[in-house]
């Protein structure tokens, strides 16, 4: 059996999303450990829009690729889902987890990334950044003060969509964040970024471009 390629970058939110799912879902690839300065021809010949993650799936000699972070979370939870986090008891809850991650990626994101560039130069505008952000932040808060994961009781896909982008947040300020209404975010955040299975996802592996070796990741 030839086990799925995944090409993935240590900091992205995008590749530390699907390694977690890929955790969750007990499935086990060849990781291909990559930086953007110097992407693999491989890979652009597979995804020419050079971002990562990417999953290559080898079947009946013929290669599948699944580039969206999204989309390598749900191949691999559809396979296995031992903690239940897509909620399978209620299909509503997943529409409405797919709305919320939509919102992560399309709206909270750049504001993020805004937030992010504004501290790092300096810029005047960085509380107007903030406050941007803030709103999402604050909805996220107020689902924790009702229970202790973003959809409920138990842990669930959005938890771990999100999970890469809310450690960014909390980093853009340390100072601020901590001292933030946000008592409840801090918590779950805290929980996630403690546990053994944050630290299994970010383990560094050596840079496959420098000697082509794979590295099993995974179960």
């Amino acid at each position: 059996m030839t086990l799925p390629i995944l090409y993935s970058l240590q900091n992205c939110p995008y590749a530390m999303r699907a390694r977690l799912a890929i955790l969750l879902a007990q499935q086990t690839v060849m990781l291909r450990a990559i930086v953007m300065q110097h992407k693999p021809a491989e890979m652009m010949a597979l995804s020419p829009k050079g971002t990562v993650p990417v999953l290559v799936l080898a079947c009946e000699n013929k290669q599948y690729v699944i580039d969206e972070s999204l989309d390598i979370m749900l191949w691999a939870l559809n396979l296995n889902d031992p903690e239940n986090l897509l909620y399978s008891q209620n299909t509503d809850v997943l529409e409405e987890m797919l709305q919320i991650i939509d919102e992560n990626d399309a709206q909270f994101k750049p504001n993020l990334e805004q937030y992010k560039r504004a501290k790092r130069f300096h810029g005047n505008d960085e509380e107007h950044c903030r406050l941007l952000c803030e709103p999402f932040i604050q909805r996220l808060e107020s689902r924790l003060a009702q229970h202790e994961f973003l959809m409920g009781a138990t842990p669930s896909l959005l938890d771990y969509a999100l999970l890469p982008f809310i450690r960014q947040f909390s980093r853009v300020n340390r100072q601020l964040y901590l001292q933030g209404p946000y008592t409840h975010l801090q918590r779950w955040l805290s929980h996630h970024l403690q546990s053994r299975l944050f630290s299994r996802a970010m383990l560094k592996y050596p840079l496959w471009l420098e000697n082509h070796e794979e590295c099993l990741f995974g179960q």
